[in-house]
């Protein structure tokens, strides 16, 4: 795995985004955290799952300077690949917990609602989903994954004006679980994971399925149309004038 690593010890993994400073996600990420976390899912050997990232940023979301110059193949395959990762994550029948180590928006943030828990670091950081002034279709599997946990009122609203939150808000707003000081991110999520192993994995790992029925449903259908009008936005002159703005903010700005 080139950009992940991962941890086993007493029935409990751990993920750790490791790419770069920020953990940008790209096809590979996307690819090795999918093969990975299908494997965990199907390890008797292991009841639990953490995912969490590095110091101040647990994923910056989608890699939008790599994705910019994917061409159409690439960029189709990608996004089918996200949403398939989506359907997985949401589909994993064992306690699944993330440990926020800084900021999450976006792609991150997708990743931190998928889990049954979400443990954030105390700081100045954000998460949230700002796809929308990004250029990027929200699609209706994101909407029920982010409405899930914050009810489809609040859901709609803060997609719809690309909002990201503080820490404290997204406690309040139902987006995180608990607050934790930054070094102790990953032993208070063990905390909570551990609660729920405890628990008998066939009674737990049914009930979870059975109360995510209907976002698992969502998840797993047919994304084809999804999907096709997330392309075509994704070419539109507009769209790509506001990728290369955005970008132009993220390199490096040259020394002096």
């Amino acid at each position: 795995m080139n950009t992940l690593q991962v941890t086993i010890k007493d029935r409990l993994a751990v993920i750790a985004l490791n790419r770069g400073k920020s953990n940008p996600m790209n096809a590979e990420m996307v690819k090795e955290l999918h093969t990975l976390v299908h494997s965990i899912d199907n390890d008797d050997n292991i009841g639990g799952l953490i995912i969490t990232g590095k110091e101040n940023f647990f994923s910056a979301g989608l890699d939008l300077i790599e994705l910019y110059d994917y061409n159409e193949e690439q960029i189709a395959t990608f996004w089918k690949d996200f949403l398939a990762l989506q359907a997985t994550l949401v589909s994993f029948k064992k306690p699944m917990v993330a440990a926020i180590s800084g900021h999450s928006p976006a792609g991150g943030c997708v990743l931190a609602i998928c889990c049954d828990y979400r443990v954030m670091a105390q700081g100045k950081y954000i998460i949230g989903l700002n796809e929308i002034p990004v250029g990027i279709i929200v699609p209706d599997s994101i909407f029920h994954l982010y409405s899930f946990w914050l009810g489809e009122r609040k859901a709609y609203q803060l997609l719809m004006e690309g909002k990201l939150l503080s820490v404290d808000d997204a406690l309040t707003a139902g987006l995180i679980d608990e607050i934790s000081n930054p070094e102790s991110v990953i032993s208070t999520a063990e905390k909570q994971i551990r609660k729920y192993m405890q628990f008998n994995a066939v009674t737990w790992s049914q009930s979870k399925l059975n109360l995510r029925k209907h976002l698992i449903a969502v998840a797993n259908a047919d994304q084809s149309a999804n999907l096709e009008q997330m392309i075509k936005q994704w070419w539109a002159p507009e769209t790509r004038k506001a990728l290369e703005m955005i970008i132009q903010n993220l390199k490096p700005k040259p020394q002096a």
